[in-house]
């Protein structure tokens, strides 16, 4: 029953958030739940698993699906890796969500829109970064010509970095949902642990704080994950491919894996609400990004 409007019936659906690299989904997520849930930097390909994030409300509960962003270039085990999780993700959707930077339609968009387009599941059309638009008057006739061979259901225009415009794309998504009791407990934000997510905010800082291609070449695995009363000890290891490369992850003396450590440890605080003491060590394997049982080993299955 919706306790909204007890005339009205509860609805629970899968919201899948899809786009080329770097169009803001992961901070749209994050913006949607209220949670600093999905890993976040200014390089595309940041995001490289299926993440879940779940909004409940009083009227629905949306179970969004952030996904990597599909993109064209790479040959290598990772790159089809993520490829593969991205074009999976639309299969069991309720809803999808096409999440495009507002400043450019490319053909890495279009190649989006024609994987959804085969699924019978509505699709919104989300122009995000809507704030770097001086012209605003552009969004309008922008919005008409993307719909207007394209089957969306409906447009929106948000900017998930500032927040605006999520109200009513909340809403929308909400009173598209199929009817339905939810199907996670009230205050549930994922389905994935905090071991999962422990990694995840590890690899953010390398995709922060190291410069280039390196943090491409580098993932984590948790080796120990252990409850101490109210702290987490975790214990994880940064994998790169070269000896060079754990140089510079490591940095002069050390500074740099310090300083790593120490910005995903005060996020895992944050998430976790409890102490966290972590200890990172780097390690090498020779093209783990290219070898699809290593992949496998590291976490990289979907």
């Amino acid at each position: 029953m919706n306790a909204e409007n007890p005339g009205s019936p509860y609805r629970c659906g899968r919201v899948v958030l899809i786009g080329r690299p770097n169009v803001g989904k992961s901070t749209l997520l994050n913006a949607l739940i209220g949670a600093r849930l999905s890993i976040v930097s200014a390089k595309p390909q940041t995001t490289r698993h299926r993440i879940v994030g779940i909004a409940t409300r009083d009227d629905a509960q949306i179970v969004f699906i952030d996904t990597p962003g599909l993109h064209r270039s790479g040959g290598r085990a990772l790159n089809r890796h993520i490829n593969r999780v991205a074009r999976q993700a639309p299969e069991d959707a309720d809803l999808i969500v096409h999440v495009v930077d507002a400043r450019r339609w490319n053909e890495e968009d279009d190649a989006v829109w024609q994987l959804i387009a085969a699924h019978a599941a509505p699709k919104l059309l989300v122009l995000n970064k809507v704030d770097l638009i001086e012209d605003k008057g552009r969004l309008l006739p922008l919005a008409a010509e993307l719909t207007r061979e394209r089957g969306y259901a409906g447009v929106h225009y948000v900017c998930a970095r500032r927040q605006q415009g999520l109200a009513a794309l909340l809403d929308d998504i909400a009173s598209r949902l199929p009817e339905g009791p939810a199907a996670f407990e009230e205050d549930e934000l994922t389905d994935r642990s905090e071991r999962f997510l422990a990694a995840e905010l590890v690899r953010e800082q390398l995709m922060v704080q190291l410069s280039a291609e390196l943090p491409y070449a580098t993932t984590v695995e948790i080796e120990r994950f252990e409850e101490d009363g109210a702290m987490a000890r975790i214990a994880a290891a940064i994998w790169v491919e070269r000896e060079g490369q754990k140089a510079i992850v490591v940095g002069k003396a050390g500074e740099r894996l310090k300083a790593i450590g120490t910005a995903a440890r005060i996020r895992m605080e944050k998430l976790f609400g409890r102490k966290v003491f972590l200890q990172l060590w780097v390690k090498v394997r020779e093209n783990w990004s290219d070898d699809e049982a290593a992949l496998k080993r590291l976490g990289h299955d979907g």
